[in-house]
């Protein structure tokens, strides 16, 4: 008999891991909450105007690639990728703007207008940052981290490393000019971390970007769901959506039966889950008694929440780049107010995606399709988001309207939002936080959630929460080390 795995949530994570699990010979169910695959990765149309709901930057294509190549075709003959330029623009609080270029002579030339002095210092940042990839991602990316006795092994290269330094403080040991130690420090953001207390380890991402790219799927990361599935159709993977799981019931230390809202599901050797870690652990799995601290989700640390406004305008804005980081005066300060204090600062930081940028078919004719996404404190603040959602939303359209975008009152329009609400109603993410536990040093590799459950025999993930981690790239990895793991179990 041929031997059956179910997939809990179709992110990225959970697309990539039945892929691969079709692959090694199983027959594969992927169940679904809403009422189409690709989680975070869905797609809101509304009058003409079309939004991508989540990922927007395409980095390490090659992950992409793979998929596709396990059933012998080739990605670029189903899907676009094309490079961009700038990758960001910045746009600080004062009207200074730094293009984030694809070529590190055009990055050179606009680190000159701030710090000549930094050029140096830029390059033994990258320098730095490829040892860190070097380790980081291609020796351990897609490696698992079950044995606390591997991690300790590693202890003189992370240490080499100066892993135990956060991104911000080993960003500032390379640069000296204060606008370009934020921009440099932005990234760990993307994946749910402030810079001043994310793991330098982290920093691998300014390399990964060199090696790779920065990169826009044409028609959008919707689109890469869309061929993904059908992808997973053409191979006999079975897709249930609108399937929200209740339960997950244990018997004798292992999954032995799946509980959702139209039915009850036996008929399986494992379970890898896409849901975020914490929600399984904490609400699935009942009668669980959590010994490790790494399991307990009120012992963990978690990333900030999301307030991403989506609207549409009448009028196309030029110079506004494909991806612009639009920054406050303030920076370590408003991310404490988010991370640590967990309170609603009445400034922001925001990234402004705009898809019309490079591809038109976003948006009517003559109009501009955006994306703002604004980090806020997750549900353990004390908000109502019920009532600061639109007073939010009021303060980003004026701000915006008095810089990068002039009279956005005038020209917006089909505005609507997601909150740390709708993440952990629609996502069911813990604390509704935008990228599951954060990336701190004591979370990550094997401190984070295992990608194999040490107690439950058949229970897996491959999810932001597991190793290695929040973003495309990450997921897409965690998806490689379960298929490892599981062809060691099943001996394949």
């Amino acid at each position: 008999m041929k031997k059956k795995a179910i997939v809990i949530g179709s992110g990225f994570g959970g697309i990539a891991v039945s892929l691969r699990l079709k692959k090694l010979g199983f027959d594969t169910t992927i169940i679904e909450k809403l009422d189409d695959i690709g989680g975070r990765a869905r797609v809101f149309n509304v009058n003409g105007f079309k939004h991508d709901a989540g990922p927007t930057v395409i980095t390490a294509p090659f992950l992409f690639d793979e998929l596709f190549e396990l059933f012998n075709k080739k990605r670029t003959d189903h899907l676009n990728f094309v490079s961009l330029e700038p990758w960001y623009r910045y746009y600080f609080h004062d009207g200074k703007v730094f293009d984030y270029s694809s070529t590190i002579e055009k990055t050179n030339s606009e680190i000159i207008k701030f710090e000549k002095k930094d050029i140096e210092g830029y390059s033994k940042l990258l320098e730095q940052s490829k040892k860190i990839f070097d380790i980081g991602f291609t020796k351990l990316g897609d490696q698992p981290f079950l044995s606390f006795i591997k991690m300790v092994s590693l202890v003189p290269s992370l240490i080499k490393l100066k892993s135990y330094l956060t991104v911000s403080q080993l960003v500032n040991k390379y640069l000296k000019n204060p606008y370009l130690r934020k921009a440099f420090s932005i990234h760990p953001l993307l994946v749910g971390g402030d810079p001043h207390t994310t793991t330098s380890i982290y920093l691998l991402i300014h390399y990964l970007e060199r090696k790779w790219g920065v990169y826009f799927c044409m028609g959008g990361t919707g689109k890469i769901i869309s061929e993904l599935k059908k992808l997973m159709i053409e191979n006999n993977i079975k897709i249930k959506t609108n399937a929200d799981v209740k339960e997950l019931v244990l018997e004798n230390n292992k999954i032995k039966k799946i509980i959702t809202e139209k039915e009850s599901i036996s008929d399986f050797d494992l379970v890898v889950c896409n849901a975020d870690p914490p929600t399984v652990y904490s609400e699935m799995i009942k009668g669980l008694k959590i010994k490790s601290p790494f399991k307990n989700p009120k012992k963990l640390l978690y990333s900030m929440g999301l307030f991403v406004l989506f609207f549409g305008t009448t009028k196309k804005y030029e110079h506004v780049a494909h991806h612009t980081i639009w920054m406050t005066e303030r920076f370590k300060y408003l991310l404490n107010d988010i991370f640590k204090k967990k309170i609603l600062p009445k400034d922001f930081s925001l990234y402004i995606h705009r898809p019309t940028a490079t591809d038109t078919s976003f948006a009517p004719d003559g109009c501009d399709s955006f994306y703002v996404l604004c980090p806020v404190p997750n549900l353990q603040g004390k908000i109502d988001w019920d009532i600061e959602s639109k007073k939010l939303k009021d303060r980003i359209v004026n701000e915006l309207s008095k810089t990068i975008m002039p009279k956005l009152e005038e020209t917006i329009t089909d505005v609507f939002w997601m909150n740390p609400k709708s993440f952990k109603n629609d996502y069911r993410s813990m604390y509704g936080s935008g990228f599951s536990i954060a990336p701190i040093f004591t979370q990550s590799a094997w401190f984070r959630y295992h990608n194999k459950d040490s107690k439950i025999k058949n229970l897996y993930f491959s999810a932001a929460g597991s190793h290695p981690g929040a973003g495309i790239p990450g997921v897409l990895s965690s998806a490689k080390v379960v298929e490892k793991i599981i062809k060691d179990d099943f001996k394949l």
